[in-house]
């Protein structure tokens, strides 16, 4: 099982940020944290890196049934997406794939609850 689901897009950077964006929206997702990684490695280390960014989404109904079934999974949250450039106005988008990374945790209640997130995702990369 792949630990990500992924599609090729082009446009600009953040043409492809607000596509990624909207289409977590219309799901019931909302970003929780933006790391750009371009600029901290830049920052932090002096380095010239591709346009990266890491968006940490969460839709609060399903964070809050996964936490109420085990109250460690605060550790997997949220569900990252990337945008990544490949060439010039072409991208990479990249979102966990929830079930891979749950069955890592021992209970049959988050079953259901990646099984669903994992079809949003799923959805939301395919629609881009």
């Amino acid at each position: 099982m792949k630990y990500y689901f992924n599609k090729t897009i082009k446009g600009t950077f953040e043409e492809v940020i607000d596509k990624v964006t909207q289409g977590l929206k219309d799901e019931g997702f909302g970003i929780l944290t933006e790391i750009d990684v371009t600029a901290t490695l830049k920052e932090k280390l002096d380095i010239d890196f591709k346009k990266y960014r890491i968006l940490g989404a969460c839709n609060p109904p399903y964070a809050h049934k996964a936490l109420e079934a085990e109250d460690k999974i605060g550790t997997m949250l949220p569900c990252n997406v990337i945008v990544q450039e490949i060439e010039e106005r072409l991208f990479e988008v990249a979102a966990v794939n929830p079930m891979a990374s749950m069955q890592a945790v021992e209970n049959e209640k988050l079953n259901t609850i990646a099984e669903e997130i994992t079809d949003k995702l799923e959805k939301i990369i395919k629609n881009l």
